[in-house]
């Protein structure tokens, strides 16, 4: 699990930022709004989508579709920046079996109708890696006990919740297709019940930050992978909205590092540690030109 002092950041930046979200609503919303691309083009490319971020973003934005594209994977994408976007207008409808079910039917509509919507039944075994998710025969009846078991928790801490919630579904496996999409999109809304923004998984880090944490879980039963990591990436979500609302300007972390004389892979390392309040723009580190460290 993660430290006192882990939590301690987390509490402080959230603070923060619920402080500087009052009067803000609509620039945060625009925020969200405008990390939909990105955030569906690393969950898609997590699964594997041959589209770049380019590509993701033309399809979300301007509604264009490049030639020799792949029509699922543009349904893929349009699905999901779909249910991303209902989730950034609807941050308090709850977490139900009902939910689940209708983003996984939005998500897999004009791709497979046969399966979505629904959980595995009969013999619709599913298989990821040398990993075989739960007997179709229970997954409905796993699904109800995990949907309760998160909402009645009022002990837990809040990340661990969603760290054991996320490695629970994406073990069971509840679906023919489509889970890690879902359990990611879960992820957020669990987030945004709590008024706290989403956050992104990185495709680019899966084999050695998200790919492992799933093995580490069926063999363990430990998921304080996942707590870490969802941890840093909530505290760079929070930088980058506090950033937003307070900085005059936001410069690349390599101009940055040049100005105050940091190396640019040290600088790399603190932001990928968030040891500084660094954030990632389509793919690429920035920061407040102004932060000075150990102010």
């Amino acid at each position: 699990m993660i430290n006192q002092i882990t939590k301690n950041k987390i509490t402080e930046l959230s603070k923060t930022y619920q402080q500087l979200a009052k009067g803000n609503e609509n620039v945060l919303r625009e925020i969200a709004l405008a990390e939909i691309p990105e955030m569906v083009y690393n969950s898609n490319a997590i699964e594997n989508s041959t589209l770049t971020l380019k590509d993701t973003e033309k399809i979300i934005i301007e509604g264009k579709i490049g030639k020799g594209l792949d029509t699922r994977e543009v349904f893929e994408a349009k699905n999901l920046a779909a249910i991303t976007k209902i989730l950034t207008e609807d941050t308090k409808s709850p977490l139900t079996v009902a939910s689940i079910l209708n983003s996984h039917k939005i998500l897999l509509t004009h791709i497979n109708d046969k399966i979505a919507g629904r959980f595995r039944t009969g013999k619709e075994w599913v298989s990821v890696g040398n990993h075989i998710g739960a007997n179709p025969l229970f997954v409905n009846e796993l699904m109800i006990e995990l949907v309760e078991k998160y909402n009645n928790d009022r002990d837990t801490y809040f990340l661990d919740k969603i760290a054991h919630f996320h490695a629970e579904l994406e073990t069971i496996h509840p679906f023919n297709d489509g889970n890690g999409r879902i359990g990611r999109m879960i992820i957020n809304q669990q987030l945004a019940l709590l008024d706290l923004p989403p956050i992104i998984i990185q495709n680019k880090s899966k084999h050695t930050d998200y790919y492992p944490l799933f093995d580490a879980y069926v063999s363990t039963m430990k998921y304080d992978g996942f707590t870490a990591l969802f941890a840093l990436l909530l505290i760079e979500s929070l930088n980058k909205r506090i950033a937003y609302l307070t900085a005059k300007r936001i410069v690349p972390l390599t101009k940055w590092a040049e100005q105050n004389n940091v190396k640019g892979n040290i600088a790399a390392n603190k932001a990928k540690r968030q040891t500084i309040p660094a954030f990632r723009l389509r793919e690429k580190w920035v920061i407040n030109e102004t932060f000075r460290e150990n102010e």
